[in-house]
Order: structure tokens, then sequence, then C-alpha cells
């Protein structure tokens, strides 16, 4: 391609500054989000005729389909991959999601159209009518899994050729392997699709812990400030990300989970309780790198998610990165207000942690001299039970319907931490556009905020508008919109 000469104007007056890029098509629509360190060099690449022949296919593909780019700037390189991230989710642009599918990571396909479905490995989705599982980065690790849960379970993979028996049933292996692997080699199909929807949960599980994993990863990329590495990975973690929740509307549309009646019947058997727990209650502290931290509290009301009662917090009693005490600090608070207004506590309270988090938990109970409820702690390794007194932990079985309840209500109270964590990230993000201009300090900064509520609002309004706040006077009112009018992307 070559670029036009407004766009090569538009490259030339790029700050040699970090930021995120969006490359449009012809009609505007955002094709490709990309972070840089420095805008005008990385942009600039792409409209360089002498490095076109370094370019692979589909980048060729891409720089051909570029009318135009946006761009926005921010305080360092750290902001620019949390905004990209950011800004990929949103949009979902097509070369985005062609990069990282390209990369084809093994997944493991589970076809329920067949009737003893097989496990076996691919790299690319076929058909709705199938169950996947990954993108496991790990190819060696994931073939041994998968002769592993062959042993475990009585499944069949990809190499298998069952033989249909004349009464009906069906011999799944024809060789000495049947001993080997310790199950009934001659079943029915509802014998084998038992065996498939207990392998089909393990698996889930393991897809569930290699996503933490992967972010745990991705946070200390990020942290050591080895950014490539850390886009990489988060790259992987939305494919794995994107894999889950098909996986959660398959499950919609072909039920394996028990009734809500039957999870909550379940849970008060497992753990002891006097009654059903009609209501939950569950906590989960999110952070990056000990920066943003906060906090969710979900409840659920009758096996379901009750909105309504659901509470984010941000952590005030210190600064820095303490689990155990931002835990003690938002169980406290929410549970001394609850008795102060007479409000009656949740029959169950669930901590997303092991050991450390639960004693925390308990912490804040015997501050606020209030006997707690039955309370657990939920530990993702193993999905272990955690009690919080002299019982021994426990683990259910992964297809248990009160451990599945138990991880509906954990996995929400992580999506909403989640949620309100990236809120603050973005408005961090935006409002840091004000460090740049001179002579703004904090106290007319935080004059500004206060008066608009947003920098969004702070971009749109007048010069006059801006006045009005006192210590803005009318020259610096005007020097500062046409500062902010000049940034806005």
């Amino acid at each position: 391609m070559s670029a036009s000469p407004e766009l090569k104007e538009k490259v030339r007056r790029l700050p040699e500054k970090p930021g995120v890029y969006l490359m449009k098509d012809r009609l505007g629509r955002i094709i490709y989000v990309g972070k840089a360190k420095a805008l005008k060099k990385r942009v600039g690449t792409y409209f360089t005729p002498s490095r076109s022949h370094a370019h692979s296919p589909k980048i060729r593909a891409l720089i051909d389909m570029i009318a135009d780019f946006d761009t926005i700037e921010v305080k360092s390189e750290p902001e620019a991959l949390l905004l990209e991230g950011r800004l990929i989710k949103q949009w979902k642009p097509k070369y985005n999601t062609d990069f990282i599918d390209d990369k084809r990571f093994l997944l493991v396909r589970v076809d329920l159209g067949e009737p003893l479905p097989r496990f076996r490995l691919t790299r690319f989705r076929k058909d709705n009518r199938s169950r996947y599982f990954g993108p496991f980065a790990h190819s060696g690790l994931l073939r041994k899994t998968l002769v592993q849960m062959r042993r475990q379970f009585g499944i069949l993979l990809g190499d298998s050729t069952p033989q249909r028996l004349p009464d009906g049933r069906w011999r799944l292996y024809d060789d000495v392997r049947q001993e080997i692997y310790g199950h009934i080699n001659e079943v029915t199909v509802d014998d084998y699709r038992a065996r498939v929807d207990e392998a089909c949960a393990f698996l889930d599980g393991k897809s569930r812990e290699w996503l933490e994993s992967l972010r745990e990863e991705m946070q200390a990329a990020a942290a050591k400030q080895a950014f490539e590495k850390a886009a990489e990975l988060r790259d992987i973690v939305f494919a794995l990300e994107g894999t889950l929740q098909k996986t959660r509307r398959f499950e919609r549309d072909h039920p394996v989970v028990r009734t809500d009646d039957e999870a909550l019947g379940r849970l008060r058997d497992a753990l002891a309780l006097p009654a059903v727990p009609e209501h939950m209650e569950c906590f989960d502290i999110s952070h990056i790198s000990g920066t943003y931290v906060v906090a969710s509290m979900v409840h659920f009301t009758h096996g379901k998610p009750d909105k309504a009662q659901y509470r984010r917090f941000k952590i005030k009693s210190f600064i820095g990165n303490d689990d155990f005490r931002a835990m003690e600090e938002v169980v406290g608070r929410r549970y001394r207000r609850l008795r102060d207004e007479g409000r009656a506590l949740p029959d169950l309270v669930v901590i997303d942690g092991g050991r450390g988090q639960i004693g925390a938990a308990l912490k804040s109970f015997v501050a606020l001299d209030l006997e707690p409820p039955a309370l657990i702690g939920l530990a993702k390794k193993h999905e272990t039970i955690i009690f919080h007194d002299e019982r021994e932990p426990l683990n259910l079985g992964l297809t248990d319907p009160g451990l599945q309840l138990l991880q509906r209500l954990r996995d929400e109270a992580h999506r909403f931490a989640n949620t309100f964590n990236a809120d603050l990230r973005s408005k961090k993000i935006k409002e840091s556009i004000l460090d740049d201009f001179p002579g703004l300090g904090p106290a007319r900064r935080t004059a500004l905020l206060d008066h608009f509520g947003s920098i969004d609002k702070l971009k749109a309004a007048s010069a006059t508008a801006l006045a009005e706040v006192p210590g803005i006077g009318d020259k610096f009112a005007r020097d500062l919109q046409a500062f902010l009018r000049q940034d806005a992307p």
C-alpha cells in the first residue's frame, strides 16, 4: 500500500510517546488495535515501503485495508497495554481476532453428535454440536493429560474404533487396553455418556485453572515491564475466555447442571448446614500488581444472582498489596452495616481463597463481636472447600451440583470485581491526560473533576463553563479547552 499524503502528514504529527492506535478501513470500521511505546515510530512502520517485504502476508493484507487511523496517547507503556486490551474487547477488530486465532493453539473437541463421543485434538472450531476446551499452549502436557483421562474415566480418544455388539451395547476396545484401563469395556450409550460428563467437567476445571495461571503470568510480565510477553499472554487469555463463554452458552442449550433445589440441598448436606442456604454471599479481591485494589461481594438468592444486593468496595484502610487485610476490611464493612441496620446475615458466606483469607474474614467478625454465619473458603487450585472450624478440607466431585453452584457464585464475584477494577483503570487512564497540561496542579485538577464528574464531560465543556470553576481564569480555561479538544481521539 502507498500511503496517501494526508496519512503521511498525520504520521509526522504523531508524538514520540506511548499510546494506542486504531486502524480503520474506508468505511470507518476499526479493523486493528495496537499499542506503542512511541506512537510516531510504531505507526510509521505501517506506511514505510522499505519495510513492506518484511511483513507477513496477513499483516500486508491489514495494511492494504487501512484508510485512516486514530491514536490515544497515555502516560506510560503499562497504561497502553491495559487500554489496548480493553479496546480489543470492546471493538473486537477483525485483524486482532485473526491474529489470535492464527496462533492455533490446540483445542480438545468432544463431538456430542456421536453415539460414543471421542476426545480429539484440533486447532479449529468447526461446528456447534461439539464442546471445545482450551486453547492449550503446551501440546505435550495436553496429550499426556488426555492419556491420563482415558485411564481415569474410561473415555475414547481420537484413535479409538469402538465396536457395536448385537445386544445394542458397545465394546470400546478390542485389545489388551481394556484390562490396562481398569474400566468395564462393554457399555451402553448411557453408561458411556456418564463417563463423558465426568471427563468434560474435569477438562472444564483444567481450563479454568489454566486461565488463572495465565492471568497471573500476564500480570507478572507486565510488572516486569515485559510488555510484548504480557500482550501475547493476554491474547491467549482472551481466546481461552472466549472458549469458556462458548462452553457456558453450550451448557445453556444442552443443560448438564442440575436444578437449583438439588444444588442447594447438596450444599446443605455436604457442609452440614441446618437448612438449605437460601441466601449466599461471596467476596473476591482484585488488583493489578498491588494497584487499583478493589473488592466485590455478590449475593445469590435461592441459587440465582440477586444483583440488587451486589456491592463494590474500594480499599480504604491501607495502600498496597495485601489480600488478607483487604478481605478483613471489606467483610467487616459489609456485616457491620447489616448489624447496624438490623438486617439478617446470609445463610452462607463464601470467601474466594484458602486458610489465610478465611482467617482474615473471621478476624472481622471477632472485631465486630458478631457470631459468623456458616463460612467457607473455595481454594481455586483443586476447588477445595476450607472450613473456618476444625473440620478437614472437603473436595466434592467436579460434577457435584453443590460444587457447581459454589463455582458459579465464585466466578460471578470474580467477574464483578474485575469489571470494577477495569472501570477504575479506564478512569485513571483518561484522567492522566490532565497531567500533561502545564500549570494544572492537584488542587485545580481535583476542582475540575469534582465539578464536571468525568473527563468526558470535562472535554465537552465550553471555555465559559470551565472558567466557572473556582481557580480557573478565562485565559486558562481557553487554553485548557484547546488542549483537551486536540487530545480527543
